[in-house]
């Protein structure tokens, strides 16, 4: 199938060169017909016949109640109730919310038993805890995390690098072992990702502003502090990762924020067939790092202003090299050392939803284009038949782009399924923009499937079935604070007529 085509809920398929199809919409007295690239929106009376482009043509079925047709039930049931309420009305929904707060219970029940990244992941991942640890600390005691955090700076490599995880012998787990000893640890690294850096300055950042704990900046690993081996982190992406010519980082040729690059039956380290590129996500990472370094206590004057050269510039290249304006979204790589995908393939056809939403963490987007992008996301999930935006891509990689049989499959695992932990972190930047119906709205599928199941999985399948590990603590840590922002917020408002 040519990646410009689209399959919509009904499995018609719709667009491309292949004849004259027809899918009629549920007001029963109009349908949406397609030819080549063009559409029609022809009443059953043919009164009138307008003619338009196949983004507009969507748009507009939409509207007219095709979307809702298309949408997957959850996402049907609720859109339509809660556009019409006032804030006060929306604010009391949102607090009554008996799933929300059964979400939220199961999040912190879940949060405090461990630091692994699920049942099927018996590692300490950092990129992982850097999205939970907020919500963690509500349920556990603050050295628990102090120490987690110490023993990723022990592991800290010469150049700066900071290692993806570790696995813990039981003994050296012992609440209140030494963290400055390595004893009983098994640290790794997967090199394709480039956001592990990025990753432990804003989990150290958000650690002090959950426990107010700035001595953590000054404590000592091997000679240097805290705070300086942060710095040194970043510096790592900045001598290691850069490409001076666009003024960007790069990472392997990964989809959109994963882990696996194309080439091998694993994908995770760079090599000499690495095909290097830019892509937002990575970038993005390290803006958020480099906006939460500045913000901790104690940074000096001269660092500040370093920092913020070095941030702002970031900021301004990715809106030179990375944006597409044209199509209002991100593209997906800019290679440096050629395209791993045949020549004929548009890999800007594919929209990446997680490194959007980070994006948009990032302050990289204003508030108009965070709602196209929100209406991207949603229009992907009618056109897919996702179960919610934590859908990672769209339109997927076609089979065997990827040679890892985890992504080799469209919808399977960073190709396409759907992620919470992704899903979730846009559902928090809608509520931070403003967007808090649209965030309500779209975080329920997410609660629901939680609910159906009882636990939190790393992802979904297309027809809405938990896959890879259970009890994933970073759908857990992004869901329970996209939770708490929502009742935030209604709390604030509840009273407001």
């Amino acid at each position: 199938m040519n990646l410009l085509e689209r399959e919509s809920g009904t499995n018609e398929r719709i667009g491309g060169a292949r004849g004259n199809r027809t899918l009629f919409l549920p007001d029963g007295n109009s349908r949406l017909v397609s030819s080549g690239e063009a559409f029609y929106i022809k009443t059953t009376r043919n009164q009138k016949i307008t003619m338009m482009t196949r983004r507009h043509a969507l748009k507009t079925a939409a509207l007219a109640g095709a979307g809702l047709a298309l949408l997957p039930k959850s996402l049907a049931q609720t859109s339509p109730d809660s556009a019409h309420l006032s804030k006060a009305e929306l604010a009391r929904r949102i607090l009554d919310d008996k799933t929300l707060a059964q979400v939220h219970r199961m999040a912190l029940e879940l949060l405090g038993k461990s630091l692994n990244a699920g049942s099927g992941y018996p590692d300490v991942w950092i990129r992982d805890m850097n999205t939970f640890i907020e919500v963690a600390l509500e349920v556990n005691p603050p050295q628990r995390f102090r120490r987690a955090l110490l023993i990723f700076c022990k592991l800290q490599g010469d150049d700066g690098n900071i290692v993806d995880g570790y696995y813990e012998s039981a003994e050296s787990a012992k609440e209140g072992s030494d963290s400055s000893s390595v004893a009983g640890l098994n640290p790794y690294k997967n090199t394709v990702e480039t956001d592990q850096e990025s990753s432990l300055v804003q989990a150290v950042y958000k650690y002090i502003t959950v426990t107010h704990d700035e001595a953590i900046l000054n404590e000592p690993i091997g000679g240097v502090a805290v705070r300086e081996r942060l710095a040194r982190a970043m510096q790592f992406v900045l001598t290691e990762r850069f490409d001076p010519e666009h003024g960007l980082v790069w990472g392997g040729s990964t989809i959109d924020w994963g882990d696996i690059e194309p080439g091998g039956p694993v994908g995770s380290w760079l090599n000499a067939n690495t095909h290097r590129a830019l892509s937002i996500y990575d970038n993005a990472m390290l803006v958020i790092a480099l906006n939460d370094y500045l913000k901790l206590p104690g940074v000096s004057a001269s660092e500040s202003r370093h920092w913020k050269i070095v941030r702002d510039a970031l900021k301004q290249n990715i809106r030179k090299y990375l944006w597409d304006a044209k199509n209002r979204k991100f593209i997906p790589h800019v290679y440096l050392n050629g395209s791993p995908f045949p020549k004929d393939f548009d890999e800007n056809a594919i929209y990446y939803h997680g490194g959007t939403a980070v994006a948009i963490e990032a302050g990289l987007l204003s508030r108009r284009e965070v709602l196209h992008a929100l209406e991207r996301m949603e229009e992907d999930v009618r056109l897919s038949g996702a179960p919610s935006i934590g859908l990672t891509v769209y339109p997927p990689y076609p089979k065997g782009y990827f040679q890892n049989p985890a992504v080799a499959n469209p919808y399977t695992y960073q190709n396409a399924g759907d992620w919470c932990w992704f899903g979730g972190r846009m559902i928090q930047q809608l509520v931070a923009y403003g967007y808090v119906t649209e965030a309500y709205r779209d975080l329920q599928p997410m609660t629901d499937r939680v609910v159906r199941i009882g636990d939190f999985n790393e992802w979904w399948s297309r027809d809405n079935q938990p896959s890879g590990s259970g009890n994933f603590r970073g759908s857990a840590g992004v869901l329970g604070k996209a939770i708490e922002m929502l009742q935030a917020w209604a709390r604030q408002r509840a009273n407001l007529k």
